[in-house]
């Protein structure tokens, strides 16, 4: 059995010191001639709780396609996936080793002619309960909803189904043990889907005091993809001459994004980090996200912890990294915490107590 050593100072605690890797886990206990591997600082493996492996913006990608990106999003050090809605079956990712843990939402669920094309399962409201009762027993603990889309009749952002729609799928997904999440830029969509007892917004640049005041209350989480946000003026642009209210709406939300965002975190509502990977965002850019969220005014360790112990600790796994945790961490070679680019060039990347990645 080859046992590895690596040394150095272990987030979030500031530990300095040493330990090892044994059959895929953390031991504290000093084993002679371990080879040593790496020093630096040293971060539980980080999370991306908002990415789609397995899509591009036309729709599932091959097996091999949806490995790269994978791939990609390990060596970046995202060694936990949460999955945010792929037309591709990803279930046979959780067979090999040397892939990220993944944690599978399935396919999106939207309203018919309301969502990117190629992407979700489209239904009306009748089908609704009962395409999140498959979705929930075929997943991993995780239901994606489209919350609101663009209304060609409309012209604007509109909920995808009425409050009591989304309160019934919410409610049976619960039923099935399963988690809810939404997609939602606007306002109108949210209080339904808070009051109902969804746990978790995507995005949400549409979020009033009135409503973060009710996420706070309800235990609500927001995962905001920042960078994603920053694409609106784009997205506004390329609707305006057919839907200009839609347009409007968008560079709106956009101006107001950081004073929302951060409002959400003064106020307790817990954050995570999420690339939102896939579609028209990079593979492999988990550390852009930190970043972003520090831009907005979130301290270093709360954007970093947002995308490692927090985000670990959120969807059921140790953030720790101490004796008998899984081998899962990402070396660096500075402290992230004081400069946070340090991110963008991991120095080795172990998973499942292999070094998967180095340099």
């Amino acid at each position: 059995m080859t046992v590895l050593r690596f040394a150095g100072t272990t987030l979030p605690d500031g530990d300095v010191g040493e330990f090892f890797v044994a059959d895929g886990r953390i031991t504290l206990e000093a084993v002679p001639d371990a080879d040593l591997v790496a020093t630096g600082w040293i971060v539980p493996g980080l999370v991306d709780a908002h990415c789609h492996l397995g899509l591009d913006d036309l729709g599932a990608v091959s097996r091999a396609e949806a490995e790269q990106q994978a791939i990609m999003d390990r060596d970046g050090g995202a060694l936990l996936i949460r999955d945010a809605g792929s037309p591709l079956d990803t279930s046979w990712m959780q067979e090999r080793p040397e892939l990220p843990r993944l944690i599978r939402c399935g396919r999106h669920i939207a309203r018919t002619r309301r969502y990117l094309r190629n992407y979700a399962h489209e239904v009306e409201p009748g089908e609704l309960a009962a395409t999140v009762a498959r979705e929930a027993a075929a997943g991993d603990g995780w239901v994606k909803l489209v919350g609101d889309w663009i209304s060609r009749d409309v012209g604007d952002l509109m909920p995808s189904f009425t409050a009591e729609e989304f309160a019934l799928a919410i409610a049976t997904a619960h039923e099935y043990g399963a988690k809810v999440t939404a997609h939602c830029f606007g306002e109108e969509v949210l209080a339904g889907l808070i009051d109902a007892g969804i746990d978790c917004i995507e995005h949400g640049t549409g979020l009033t005091p009135e409503l973060i005041a009710l996420m706070v209350e309800r235990g609500t989480t927001l995962v905001p993809t920042v960078m994603q946000l920053e694409k609106f003026p784009e997205y506004a642009a390329a609707g305006e001459a057919r839907f200009p209210a839609y347009a409007s709406t968008m560079r709106r939300l956009h101006a107001s994004t950081r004073q929302t965002l951060m409002a959400a975190y003064d106020a307790g509502v817990p954050l995570f980090a999420g690339s939102d990977g896939g579609g028209v965002a990079r593979h492999g850019n988990l550390a852009g996200e930190v970043l972003a969220l520090a831009e907005l005014g979130l301290p270093a360790a709360e954007a970093l912890g947002a995308a490692s112990w927090r985000a670990r600790a959120w969807l059921g796994h140790n953030p720790t990294l101490t004796e008998g945790d899984p081998a899962d961490f990402v070396v660096y070679d500075a402290d992230p915490i004081r400069d946070l680019r340090v991110l963008q060039a991991p120095r080795v990347v172990v998973l499942r107590g292999r070094v998967v990645y180095s340099r």
